[in-house]
């Protein structure tokens, strides 16, 4: 299936091929504060419609993880970085999906503070 997302004010755009069975809440400094619940996808399921150059990106720490967001409204609907084993990943913020009820999934729990 073939879900649609944006920021709030349709400047970032996307489409991610997949189903969330569960979804992630980390604690860490950033997660914390934007209050995202994060479905984690193969980097090429994600495909950008509105060009890259309306995405800004913030880093933070060993700047492993890229944090994308929109600089005019300031949603975070994604971040990209790597697994364990060097796959290239996107973590998709299911908040940011058009349509989508994702109340009736499990949520993980992950200590990104103690990293």
């Amino acid at each position: 299936m073939i879900h649609k997302g944006s920021c709030h004010c349709g400047q970032v755009a996307f489409e991610v091929e997949g189903e969330p069975t569960q979804v992630m809440d980390c604690n860490c400094s950033i997660c914390a504060r934007k209050g995202a619940l994060l479905w984690f996808v193969p980097r090429d399921r994600l495909r950008l419609l509105t060009p890259q150059a309306n995405l800004a990106t913030y880093t933070f720490g060993k700047g492993a993880i890229q944090h994308r967001f929109c600089p005019k409204c300031g949603i975070h609907p994604f971040g990209e970085g790597t697994d364990p084993s060097g796959k290239r990943m996107a973590a998709i913020n299911v908040r940011c999906l058009e349509d989508f009820d994702f109340s009736g999934l499990p949520v993980k729990h992950f200590d990104g503070r103690s990293l």
